[in-house]
């Protein structure tokens, strides 16, 4: 049996924000936006969905919303139909998924639909419903849960043991909300100074407004092919799914997994294992999409993929190794920043900007790009997920 690669060949998202609109609304947008990237594409041309959301039975009070999602943006599924949930990697989780579908042959054509209606009426039920997000039995009663407060004991951490200042972690929102501001599709869409960011209100020391991604409605799809099929109805560039990894070493804070907050060896093992399994290493990465839930995350994540030496995150920042030019452009379209983060929709919308990227049609395009690499973490840093993206499969 020869083997099958997975290739990805469209994708589209809704516009990202506060939306007057339900979460079906916006899954329609987002899956024609998807279908528009490829006119050729037609919904019947598709056997699979896997939908990736977390909040759809708590604020849409839909469960098993697979089947509904399918029906509302004209799908009927035959090989997979089913909903995936892992907070803020649903969307990524959900693509490596659809890789393993496509290349044990289960599937040919799988659309990955992520999406999350985040405001609601009661302002009060945003922040409670954050709290299901960590382990209901043992950090949730202690109020470990929102996710600035515990970010913010992790930026003094690294403050601490690495010397990491205020002024890199505003460094990083100024620099992903530059990107952001050529992305309609996103929440935010002006540019930042560091004073700006350093004078905002302030969330949770050290954090400020600007150091922390909002509360974001939206919805984005993506279709993952055989390379047989891909070539039948895409035109563009291949790109090819290389391979990824997910690692969770633990689920209560108490058994934090590193000699202190500012490490994060699960993640650090996540990455050696993607690239491991994608036959790439960082210095073959051509550009980044990471989890900058929070300015301090994008500095540590820089660290465990191993774009810059462990405590350097800030400096790499600062230095503005993250730009068009630099190193390794990271979040070329704004990041969780500043398009915001509807949850399931966030590894997706991380996906198509990795292959605009490498199909050369991106807003803030990096040259040449070959090889591209999506992250996200979940819950309380409790589970990290990378895939990775490139020109060419793996041999």
């Amino acid at each position: 049996m020869s083997k099958v690669n997975a290739c990805v060949i469209a994708g589209g998202q809704c516009k990202f924000g506060v939306r007057e609109a339900s979460y079906i609304d916006m899954v329609q947008e987002a899956s024609k936006a998807c279908l528009d990237d490829l006119p050729d594409l037609k919904p019947r041309d598709i056997d699979g969905l896997l939908f990736a959301s977390t909040y759809v039975g708590r604020n849409s009070c839909q469960v098993n919303p697979a089947p509904v999602v399918a029906e509302r943006v004209g799908l009927k599924p035959t090989s997979i139909c089913t909903r995936v949930d892992v907070l803020c990697a649903g969307g990524s989780s959900g693509i490596l998924l659809a890789q393993g579908l496509v290349q044990s042959g289960m599937a040919e054509v799988v659309m990955v639909l992520g999406s999350e209606k985040l405001y609601t009426p009661e302002r009060w039920q945003i922040q409670y419903g954050e709290i299901a997000a960590s382990d209901h039995d043992w950090d949730a009663p202690q109020g470990i849960g929102p996710p600035p407060l515990w970010f913010a004991m992790q930026a003094k951490d690294h403050m601490k043991h690495y010397g990491t200042t205020r002024e890199q972690l505003a460094a990083v929102s100024v620099a992903n909300y530059k990107y952001g501001f050529n992305n309609p599709k996103g929440h935010f869409q002006n540019e930042l100074t560091i004073e700006e960011v350093i004078e905002a209100k302030e969330i949770a020391a050290p954090l400020g407004l600007f150091d922390c991604c909002p509360l974001t409605d939206g919805a984005a799809a993506i279709i993952i092919a055989s390379e047989e099929r891909a070539k039948d109805l895409s035109g563009r560039p291949l790109v090819y799914l290389r391979g990824g990894a997910q690692v969770s070493l633990h689920s209560v804070t108490a058994n934090w997994p590193g000699k202190h907050l500012g490490d994060w060896p699960h993640m650090k093992l996540a990455a050696e294992k993607a690239f491991e399994r994608a036959k790439l290493s960082p210095e073959d990465i051509d550009v980044a999409q990471v989890h900058d839930c929070f300015s301090i995350s994008q500095i540590i994540e820089l660290e465990e993929l191993g774009f810059c030496k462990k405590g350097e995150g800030g400096p790499f920042m600062a230095s503005g190794q993250t730009n068009l030019d630099g190193k390794i452009p990271v979040n070329t379209d704004g990041g969780l920043l500043s398009c915001g983060h509807p949850l399931g929709a966030t590894g997706i919308r991380q996906g198509i900007e990795v292959v605009k990227q490498l199909q050369g049609r991106a807003a803030n395009q990096v040259k040449g790009a070959r090889f591209g690499l999506t992250h996200n973490l979940s819950g309380v840093n409790v589970e990290h997920t990378i895939v990775t993206y490139g020109r060419e499969p793996k041999k």
